[in-house]
């Protein structure tokens, strides 16, 4: 079976970003370092601590991150988002009014002429989300 998952570059504050998805969305998170990969050790002291990966698990919900970025640095752009669907209304709201925290609500989450509930918001990390609830 094939899946898609998420996977998200932060500025050095990936560790910070992933442990509020983890207060909004819940789960298990699980962080690598870069002291903990093999020639880590030689890394400058100020970057040992750095998240190479990071995961947070809970059911379906599986989303990754990372403070590694390429050599062109880091860029924190707008064109991916990440679509968090659930059949249940409250559980959507509870993840919304959540990662909302210290962010920007772009649409509040309302029924569509669908009937589904639908919104979206960039968190306090820049990240984009989107949330829709079929009914």
């Amino acid at each position: 079976m094939n899946a898609l998952f998420s996977y998200l570059t932060f500025n050095g504050n990936c560790r910070e970003a992933m442990e509020f998805y983890q207060m909004c969305l819940g789960g298990k998170l699980f962080f690598q370092t870069l002291e903990d990969v093999p020639g880590g050790e030689n890394a400058p002291a100020d970057l040992k601590r750095s998240i190479v990966h990071a995961s947070l698990e809970n059911g379906p919900i599986s989303l990754m991150g990372s403070d590694m970025v390429g050599e062109d640095g880091f860029l924190n752009g707008n064109s991916i988002s990440i679509l968090l669907a659930s059949p249940f209304e409250m559980e959507l709201r509870k993840y919304f009014e959540g990662l909302s925290y210290r962010g920007r609500e772009i649409l509040p989450l309302n029924a569509t002429f669908t009937g589904n509930l639908f919104g979206g918001l960039t968190d306090q990390f820049g990240t984009h989300w989107l949330f829709l609830c079929r009914r």
